[in-house]
């Protein structure tokens, strides 16, 4: 997935104090491939720097997202985890035995979002899609088709 610029050029242009500690909770928030809560990401940026504290992060989170650079995602889990604002649209499936996240696209959906949207007057500006299942297995492992 593409990002247009990165989130520390992000801060930068929106004229966010950019302490080293900022710059490594960003950093890795850059890096992450995954939706991390807060306290994943405390603990990456602990890995790097083991004066960054969990406030440190809730602070900087906060601040990201009121600016628009992080965007909040809630799977149903509790957990209030987040993303990158600026990465190529995507839905989600999220397996509710594991808690995993796949990210997917599928132009099916997209139309049939728009057809909806117009079939009821609109024109669609956005949309999120969270999709909840188990996995298709038999008690042996097996995919069931």
């Amino acid at each position: 997935m593409s990002k247009r610029t990165t989130i520390i050029d992000r801060c930068e242009t929106r004229g966010l104090r950019l302490t080293q500690q900022r710059r490594i909770i960003a950093s890795v928030l850059e890096m992450s491939r995954d939706h991390p809560d807060v306290e994943e990401l405390h603990v990456r940026a602990a890995a790097r720097d083991a004066g960054i504290s969990l406030a440190t992060v809730y602070r900087t989170v906060k601040t990201l997202e009121e600016v628009g650079i992080l965007e909040k995602v809630d799977f149903g889990d509790g957990r209030a985890r987040y993303e990158d604002a600026e990465r190529d649209h995507h839905d989600h499936l999220i397996d509710m035995e594991s808690g995993r996240v796949i990210e997917f696209v599928d132009e099916d959906i997209e139309a049939l979002q728009e057809k909806i949207a117009a079939k009821l007057g609109y024109r669609l500006r956005g949309h999120r899609l969270e999709l909840y299942g188990v996995p298709l297995t038999s008690g042996g492992g097996r995919k069931i088709d």
